[in-house]
């Protein structure tokens, strides 16, 4: 039975990342799951908001360490921020543009229209935003600059995801990681900490 929720939870991830929430029925998260209908009620009994909630919780949570492992793999955090928006660039190209973050599509879409999704995509946020302020915090000891440089990093990442996507090119990720490092680095020289 546990590969069954996973096979829905993973297919309900991709679905909602590529098409959003309201494109995406449960008849084909069930399909893509290779599930019977049911077993989405089964374990999602509050249908296809619990399932969206889930998969937004869960998935925000995950891309957020993988963002974190990406920018712990190099030493110099300007150069690291660099290759993580690189990273981001070419597996948004070698998906075709339809695989950005789990989360922006959605939050996106039910903003204005769905209170619960709305309030999980904002605690992902939140926390993407802790996460990202206590890493530029290992750099920088101001902690209100190492929060805007958490914000800085999480606009530019969802804005340039929706440029490369809309655009199907992927040099406005490669450009936000250029400014982020030019914003780190700027924070980090002696006129920057005043």
């Amino acid at each position: 039975m546990g590969h069954t929720r996973a096979r829905i939870q993973g297919a309900a991830a991709v679905l909602f990342r590529r098409l959003g929430y309201s494109a995406t029925g449960l008849k084909r998260i069930a399909a893509e799951a290779d599930a019977p209908f049911g077993s989405i009620y089964h374990f999602f009994p509050g249908g296809k908001q619990q399932l969206a909630e889930d998969m937004i919780r869960t998935s925000g949570t995950e891309y957020g360490r993988m963002v974190l492992a990406l920018l712990d793999s190099v030493p110099d955090p300007a150069e690291s921020l660099v290759r993580a928006f690189e990273a981001a660039a070419d597996d948004l190209a070698a998906a075709d543009y339809a695989d950005a973050c789990p989360i922006g599509t959605v939050a996106l879409e039910v903003a204005s229209s769905n209170e619960v999704l709305r309030i999980a995509t904002a605690e992902v946020f939140e926390e993407w935003i802790g996460m990202a302020t206590r890493w530029f915090g290992r750099w920088v000891a101001d902690p209100r600059t190492a929060q805007s440089l958490a914000y800085s990093m999480v606009v530019m990442l969802e804005g340039a995801f929706m440029l490369s996507r809309a655009a199907r090119d992927p040099e406005p990720l490669r450009v936000a990681g250029r400014s982020m490092a030019t914003l780190l680095r700027t924070a980090l020289s002696p006129a920057g900490e005043n």
